[in-house]
């Protein structure tokens, strides 16, 4: 069975057009999504870090959401071009990338640090 270091997974929820609250489908989900996967496999990253679809994470009004387990980071708003970002600061380097953060995360407390990842 494969051990992962963290699970990072992207919403990619479909709503109808009209709902308010919009989805993450219609906000790129899956372009979020596939870019992350081409990240990780382009480090070598793969094998250690999980990249999820996600069904509804009831955030889709603030733009495409991410979660990365196993700190519980949630990020919102999230574009393609904030992946490689991500993938370095947090996933790689430990820290979380604060302008993406989701509001309301009392769990993260003050620390914003998390062990890095191990390639081996």
């Amino acid at each position: 069975m494969p051990s992962f270091q963290r699970h990072v997974f992207v919403c990619v929820n479909e709503r109808p057009s009209d709902n308010p609250k919009g989805s993450c489908k219609a906000k790129c989900g899956a372009d979020v999504r596939d870019r992350l996967k081409e990240e990780l496999a382009s480090r070598g990253l793969s094998k250690i870090i999980r990249a999820n679809n996600a069904g509804c994470l009831d955030q889709c009004e603030r733009g495409v959401a991410v979660v990365v387990y196993p700190e519980q980071v949630w990020y919102g708003g999230v574009t393609v071009k904030d992946v490689a970002e991500i993938v370095d600061k947090h996933l790689v380097g430990g820290k979380v990338v604060e302008r993406l953060l989701q509001p309301k995360q009392p769990h993260l407390g003050d620390t914003r640090s998390f062990a890095k990842i191990d390639k081996k």
